[in-house]
This record gives structure tokens, sequence and C-alpha cells, in this order.
């Protein structure tokens, strides 16, 4: 499903200051809030949604990218963050924005969460073949795992609420504040019983394969992340993330311009005055394509759906050909006097008419 827009998730228009933006999302993430909505996924989404869209247009050089380019800026290392967002990413980075502790009169009473365990990056490289079609990588990485044996048992400091509670008296009554517990920082669960050899913390570094959906389209530098494949944290934390980044491997013939390929194919000038059919690589193979005679150089010829994917699901790319005429270095004595009889002929001299086109109207129409 395509990505809404921005300004329409937190319902503001696009001249919004940073005031407005900030009150918007505020109003969101209050009214889809975990702690107000338990156990609804929709909600949950939308809080998520809300968060993403604040993480770009709260911040001034990702806000100009997205106004100008759109979603399509996350493709150059525009966004980071803000795709795949998990509930720990948006407590831990936007929690300043409810005014410290309470979120607007809840989520300060329930348990507090135990902090992850580090994100792990890897790169993967992808070739065109791979982006043009979409690709399963298999990827083996090292992350820290709980050791064989270790369990746990509830703390006896919270009492497995992963929090403690203290009253003071002022003189406007008793005031009720929570901090982070910390014998179990958070987790609300200790060690209990911790294996031979394995350090304290109960964790060892183990090597394992995960498999990696990478969706066509995807562009060289753009991150993907896998939730939950990190490190493991300690006394029972949940996992951190797998943070993959895409490199894109150069091509041997064609070149990448967005969802366009482009493809420079040299001809002679016998091919082109008589017309010949030639075979073309693209991403899918190679397929024919015929040049009609009297066809000239710097002529583009387009290939409908022959390019790349387009990530957001708007349609595909189209391949791009560039026609040109082939000058040989050096010739024989016959070829010499052949060329010398073609300079004479009428038929050779040039003559362009209006329809052929200048070289700003060829690039022109390789950008439109």
């Amino acid at each position: 499903m395509a990505k809404r827009d921005y300004y329409e998730v937190l319902g503001v228009d696009k001249s919004a200051d940073a005031n407005s933006i900030k009150k918007a999302y505020r109003k969101k993430a209050i009214k889809f809030h975990p702690d107000k909505n338990p156990d609804n996924k929709e909600a949950e989404e939308k809080f998520k949604e809300a968060a993403e869209a604040y993480e770009v247009l709260s911040s001034t050089e990702k806000k100009q990218k997205y106004d100008r380019f759109g979603h399509q800026a996350s493709g150059s290392g525009g966004f980071g963050g803000g795709q795949g967002m998990n509930m720990d990413d948006i407590f831990s980075h936007f929690g300043d924005i409810f005014g410290g502790g309470g979120f607007g009169g809840f989520g300060g009473g329930g348990q507090r969460r135990a902090p992850r365990g580090g994100n792990l990056r890897v790169r993967v490289k992808l070739t065109l073949e791979d982006i043009a079609n979409g690709v399963e990588k298999e990827i083996k990485i090292k992350r820290a795992m709980p050791a064989d044996g270790l369990t746990f048992k509830t703390c006896t400091t919270c009492h497995g609420s992963g929090q403690i509670t203290r009253v003071q008296n002022t003189i406007l009554g008793q005031m009720q504040t929570a901090a982070t517990c910390n014998d179990c920082q958070g987790s609300g669960q200790m060690i209990d019983s911790l294996p031979a050899g394995v350090s304290a913390d109960g964790l060892e570094r183990k090597d394992e394969v995960v498999a990696i959906k990478i969706p066509g389209g995807v562009q060289d530098g753009m991150q993907l992340r896998v939730s939950g494949k990190g490190n493991h944290a300690a006394n029972g934390g949940p996992a951190g993330d797998l943070i993959v980044s895409i490199e894109e491997l150069p091509h041997e013939d064609l070149q990448r311009d967005g969802k366009h390929l482009h493809y420079e194919l040299f001809l002679s000038m016998p091919d082109v005055t008589l017309g010949i059919s030639v075979e073309v690589p693209t991403v899918s193979g190679n397929v024919k394509v015929g040049i009609a005679a009297g066809t000239q150089s710097g002529k583009i010829l387009r290939l409908k759906g022959k390019g790349l994917p387009n990530l957001e699901g708007y349609g595909t790319g189209d391949l791009l050909i560039h026609v040109a005429v082939w000058t040989p270095q050096t010739i024989t004595a016959s070829d010499k006097k052949a060329m010398e009889a073609l300079r004479k002929s009428e038929s050779f001299k040039p003559n362009p008419s209006k329809k052929d086109k200048g070289l700003f109207s060829r690039i022109r129409e390789m950008f439109s």
C-alpha cells in the first residue's frame, strides 16, 4: 500500500510552521497512544505513521527534501530512520514531545519498557537484475543472544513492574513519582541461573542466518530494517534491529536514472543508413530492436516498461536507447576510396529538415 502524504497524516497544511506541526503530532499521538488503545493494532499503526511523519516534517532538511521529492527522497538517503519505525524508536526519539513524564495523563502508570539491545548493521550488494525483480538474500550475522540454559526470575526490587514508585510529602500534599528500577533496568526480571563460562549479562555471540526480503526498486544507500534481529538486551529485554544498507553494483551496459535505464547503442554508418535489427540488453534479458533506415545519430528510442519498478508502486520505468554512429579511427585504402565516392554523393550531404530534432530537444525528450 502506498504511503499517505505526511501533511495529510498530521492534518496540517504545507505552510504550517514548526510549532503547528509539533502540536498536530502531539494531538495524533495522544489519540492513538498504545496506553489509550490497548491491543488495538490499527491505532498502533496510526501512532507509528504519525511519528514517521513528524520525524520528517520537524526536520528542516528532511522537510525540504520531502516537499521537493515526496516519499522518493528516502531512496537517496533522504529520511533514514523514518521507515520501519518500531514502538521503542518512537518512545526513545520523541519522548520529549509529551513534556517529560506521563503522556498527557496516561502512560506513566504502566510497566516501564526494558532497554532494547543494540542494532546491527550489514551491507547487501545488489545487481540491477536483483533490484528489478526484488530478491531474498540470506545473510549470516553474529549477534548477542541469551546463552543456552539461561533462566530468569521476577525482580525482587520492583516485583516485576520494572519501576520503583516513591511517595513524597510536599506542601501541596503527597506526590507520587515513578522511576525505572536500577536492579533490572526496567525489564521486571533478573537472571536466576547463569550457565558456566557465560558473562554476567547472560549473553553470548552466536551465528545466525537471516533471510531478508528486498523489494524491487530499492536504491543505493537506502536502508531497510529487520525488526528484532539485532543484539539481545540483558535481563531479557527486547532485541534491537538489523539495519540493512543497500549497495547497488554497477551494470556492464546499463546506466540507472531513478526508475529509468539508459543504454548507448553504437552503430556503423551503413547500419543507420540501411537500417538493421540489433539485440539490446535489458534487466530481463536481451531484446531485438529494429533500427529504421535513415536513423540519425543521437536519436533516443524508448522501450516502455523495460526499466525498474518504482518502490512506491507507481509503475515501471523505461529503457532509453541512445543511438550513436561509430566513426572508425583507421580505414583501408579501398574503404577510403569508397568513402570518397560517398562524400561526392548528394545522398550523403547533410540536409536536415525542421522535424529533425537538435541536441536540446533530444535532451528534453530524454528527461520527459
